[in-house]
């Protein structure tokens, strides 16, 4: 048995990182557009951004994940997973270096804006088409708003893989699930 993870913002919530949900203000302005129009206003919430990771630590979930092996795709841009020693395939990119800030709109890949081209997606795509009948797709704190959620969940459906999903107290719930999941094993 084979246990891939997909993580989305709901398991750095607890690491004091709020989701782009909770703050649609900053949403709206992660658009290519906004960044090649608005270079200051885009910097300056590329900085926020920035300041409302810096001093985050990976939570349990994380360090779950990390010590267990289990790979990894995230739609994050925190860097959480990198932190606790995971090697995560980042779907959205990081943030820029603190040498980059001035030059945040012009950057691709940090992090992935919307209307930018995503070039993990397919990466991700081929990590989830080697799911087998048995394996498991864990899904910790990912929403079904954007299509490639939804799209990974389907193809790992598609291959019979089971998808356990995990969408509250993740710092608590995802370790407790890898236990029984590789204690059962």
């Amino acid at each position: 048995m084979k246990i891939l993870a997909f993580t989305g913002a709901g398991i750095s919530k607890q690491s004091n990182i709020p989701t782009f949900m909770e703050r649609p203000d900053v949403r709206e302005k992660l658009f290519r557009s906004y960044a090649n129009t608005h270079h200051e206003e885009y910097n300056e919430v590329i900085k926020q951004l920035k300041a409302n990771m810096n001093g985050a630590k990976p939570n349990d979930a994380h360090i779950a994940l990390s010590e267990y092996h289990v790979p990894i795709i995230t739609m994050n841009i925190d860097g959480l997973h990198k932190l606790a020693g995971s090697d995560a395939l980042e779907l959205h990119g990081g943030l820029p270096e603190d040498d980059e800030m001035d030059i945040a709109y012009s950057l691709y890949n940090k992090p992935v804006l919307y209307g930018d081209p995503a070039p993990n997606y397919q990466k991700a795509y081929e990590m989830v088409y080697t799911l087998q009948p048995g394996d498991i797709f864990l899904v910790v704190g990912c929403s079904f708003h954007t299509g490639i959620s939804v799209d990974l969940r389907e193809v790992a459906k598609a291959r019979g893989a089971r998808i356990i999903e995990i969408q509250e107290d993740a710092a608590h719930n995802v370790r407790k699930v890898l236990e029984e999941l590789l204690n059962n094993d």
